[in-house]
């Protein structure tokens, strides 16, 4: 294949994503900022960034073809930098979600969203990165929103709260920050996105387990690795006194290897265990204390931000 095929294969790609999107994502206006949208259902959700909305409960969505209107917020997630708006005017049928657990480095994605108020806007390029994390915007500073996409397709104030696409239109991130030239991020659609869309639907906010505790994934050491079959743990840089963690008898220094028999490599695993089915629940934890593991029980409480 020639290289005026391969530009024009991509350019198809391109178009085709950005036919079927632009449509679909709307430019958000409060009275104290911007961004885009991305409609979620027909019956009027769209899914944007916690940080476009702020703290306002209201604004004005307006998609491409110049249909505007209000829309109020459902529900917002500091978090997770997620928000659920809902508008009454009629909005086309929601994009596919994808799976960005599936995506590769490399592989090609379009951005949709409306920079500088310029709704509309269609930009392509690669995902540069996978699983960055990145300090979620609330008031709780040692939270991470993990997982994060890192693209160099182009984005710029406005983006922010836009879908992030593959190449077969799939909605697989929520372009969130421009954290410089060529280097922009997004929230990945993916099983713990999912749900939690579906309680900020449902319910406006997000129930959260709490154990009070601030960790760091680190290699694990051998001959722990070996005996474990694990490469990576969680080692527990703070402890918060009288959080849940603390009453456990869990001290700084050690290793989480597993909770409630799933093994942890990451912070994200830890955290996609720490929604309201865990609150008050007897929660067994296995840690690596110098050479011996220990099991101890917490009962998390819940979250406040």
């Amino acid at each position: 294949m020639g290289d005026d095929e391969v530009l024009d294969a991509y350019s198809q790609v391109v178009t085709s994503v950005a036919r079927h999107l632009t449509p679909r994502v709307a430019s958000v206006r409060t009275e104290r900022g911007a961004g885009s949208a991305v409609v979620l259902t027909g019956e009027g959700h769209l899914v944007t960034n916690a940080h476009v909305v702020g703290r306002s409960s209201h604004g004005e969505v307006t998609f491409a073809d110049g249909i505007a209107g209000p829309f109020v917020v459902v529900g917002r997630d500091p978090l997770s930098d997620l928000a659920v708006l809902r508008t009454g005017l009629p909005v086309p049928e929601p994009p596919d979600f994808g799976n960005a657990d599936q995506l590769l480095v490399g592989s090609l994605v379009v951005a949709v969203g409306s920079p500088l108020g310029l709704e509309g806007s269609v930009t392509a390029g690669v995902v540069s990165a996978l699983g960055r994390s990145m300090p979620a915007r609330g008031r709780t500073a040692s939270r991470l929103i993990e997982d994060v996409i890192q693209t160099d397709a182009a984005l710029n104030p406005g983006n922010s709260g836009g879908a992030l696409a593959d190449s077969r239109g799939r909605v697989v991130g929520i372009n969130t920050a421009v954290a410089g030239m060529g280097l922009g991020l997004a929230v990945p659609i993916n099983p713990t996105t999912r749900r939690i869309l579906h309680s900020l639907r449902e319910d406006g906010r997000v129930r959260r387990a709490y154990l009070g505790l601030v960790s760091v994934p680190t290699p694990l050491s051998e001959p722990w690795a070996a005996r474990t079959g694990r490469r990576r743990a969680l080692r527990v840089a703070e402890v918060v006194e009288g959080s849940p963690a603390a009453m456990s008898g869990i001290r700084p220094g050690d290793l989480i290897l597993a909770i409630n028999g799933h093994a942890l490599a990451d912070a994200q695993s830890l955290q996609k265990q720490m929604f309201d089915d865990a609150i008050g629940r007897r929660t067994e934890i296995t840690v690596l204390r110098g050479e011996a593991m220990v099991d101890v029980v917490a009962e998390p409480t819940e979250l406040v931000d």
